[in-house]
């Protein structure tokens, strides 16, 4: 970006709640049904039908809130926000405007080394509307089809201060925002889904103006990667049409992801075009003395205070615990493992983030399904540990416990892997490998020390990796040197 112009830009992040059913009434929120399976006369708006709030929904809300540090209020409302689109079929959404249930908050991330912080305007809950398909997506070319399972699907809608400068800062907010939604368990946050879905708002100004830009609304970006491109973009259209002698437009504009471009949309709306009112059919929420405490205490320990804890208590460094601490599920594991003691644990940060997770992404599986416990997985580091058998072979173990379900040391003892450290059962094959190469052997004579390495390699890889390595150099040594 040119020195002489920066960017403002403020997030929209829409998160379903894991709720079973929808905000207003009993439809399942299950994704991937048949197209309009998943609707009823509430979530149709149908005349007569009453809405009645999802009490779950309220409380994952509240939780949401109190994980961003944000004030829950303990009397919220829902309004009535009127528009007209083709996959609204009440032609106005149920949500929350001069009344959310949460105002203020912040969240924190890390940045190139550094803290940074997002300070929230607030948190509220709303409704889904429906989906759109078009085009060859709908089955035919200029065709758009409705399926409307979405419609009351509830959300919480987190909205951000102006206060973000760069699509980086964009990036590590959402990265770390979806880190938080999934770690204490209010929704899967799983963009391909469109359970978590991100409008970014951009402005530029000159540099050190205190005046805000035009802003234009950002639409139709389905992973934090596009949300990255579609602002830099943006950024750069946005000062080239300054620079060039023209104006920004106030509209939404909607990513085009094969192009790398955004494009518009329509015009940008206010907040009084939308005609907000209270619902006449949804009483004030009113929270009961006490029901803010008791989330509260239900919070599993944040994320941000779990991994500094992890990292004092088990001497990892930034990197490591940054991906120890990446989800719930593998922190819980690892410290499950690192609880055998201190040795078991260096073992555990580097193997959890190498053999693990390199296990779940070739099996698509997730930590809490996966075939091999925090126990099992110590008993093997374990074995390790004690030089029963080596890192390698170690290798070897964890995939047939994978198939079998066998725990190590079944495992090494059905297979024969245990770690030969009888110089008895070596010493013929040391000395069968020294005669099969009297030319390295030669060299080793004159001085090439090297020469030791490769008659190493060639013994480890006549008992298959078993044979103790610092055992062989002995039986070599006393050999040849």
């Amino acid at each position: 970006m040119p020195q002489a112009y920066e960017a403002v830009i403020g997030l929209e992040i829409h998160c379903q709640l894991a709720t079973k059913s929808k905000l207003f009434c009993a439809c399942s929120t299950r994704f991937g049904a048949p197209p309009n399976t998943q609707v009823c006369p509430v979530c149709l708006g149908h005349p007569g039908a009453l809405p009645v709030a999802n009490s779950r929904a309220i409380d994952l809300a509240i939780a949401m809130t109190l994980a961003a540090a944000g004030g829950v209020r303990q009397r919220s409302e829902f309004a009535r926000k009127s528009y007209f689109y083709p996959d609204l079929p009440k032609g106005y959404q149920i949500s929350q405007y001069d009344a959310p249930i949460c105002e203020g908050g912040k969240v924190e991330f890390d940045l190139e080394g550094r803290g940074h912080a997002v300070a929230l305007e607030r948190i509220h809950v709303e409704e889904d509307a429906g989906k759109s398909i078009h085009g060859a997506d709908a089955g035919a070319d200029g065709d758009t089809l409705i399926d409307l399972n979405r419609c009351g699907v509830p959300l919480v809608e987190i909205v951000t201060r102006p206060i973000l400068r760069s699509a980086g800062e964009v990036r590590a907010f959402l990265v770390e925002l979806r880190r938080l939604v999934r770690w204490i368990g209010v929704g899967d946050a799983n963009m391909e889904e469109g359970s978590l879905r991100c409008d970014a708002n951009v402005s530029v100004r000159p540099r050190g103006s205190d005046t805000l830009g035009t802003k234009v609304e950002l639409k139709n970006m389905n992973s934090i990667r596009f949300v990255g491109k579609a602002i830099d973009f943006e950024i750069e259209r946005q000062i080239a049409e300054i620079t060039g002698g023209g104006r920004v437009v106030q509209q939404t504009r909607l990513f085009d992801e094969r192009a790398g471009r955004t494009r518009p949309m329509r015009s940008k709306e206010e907040a009084h075009d939308y005609r907000y009112f209270p619902d006449p059919d949804l009483p004030p929420i009113v929270l009961a003395p006490g029901r803010i405490e008791q989330i509260r205490a239900a919070l599993p320990e944040l994320p941000r205070d779990r991994a500094k804890r992890m990292a004092a208590a088990w001497s990892l460094s930034a990197d490591e615990v940054a991906v120890l601490a990446s989800t719930r599920d593998l922190a819980d594991y690892f410290e499950a493992i690192a609880a055998r003691g201190e040795a078991i644990a260096r073992r555990a940060a580097a193997w959890v983030p190498n053999e693990l997770l390199a296990a779940l992404r070739s099996r698509g599986e997730t930590v809490e399904a996966f075939p091999v416990g925090p126990g099992a997985a110590a008993e093997l580091l374990a074995l390790v540990e004690e030089g029963a058998i080596s890192g390698k072979i170690a290798k070897r173990v964890f995939a047939e416990m994978i198939e079998s379900a066998d725990s190590a040391r079944a495992v090494v003892e059905r297979l024969a892997l245990w770690r030969i450290s009888d110089s008895a059962a070596l010493a013929p094959i040391v000395d069968r490998v020294i005669a099969d190469n009297p030319d390295v052997v030669a060299s080793l004579e004159a001085g090439k020390k090297k020469s030791l390495g490769f008659l190493v390699g060639q013994i480890m890889k006549s008992t298959r990796g078993q044979a103790d390595p610092a055992l062989v150099h002995k039986l070599l040594e006393e050999r040849l040197l």
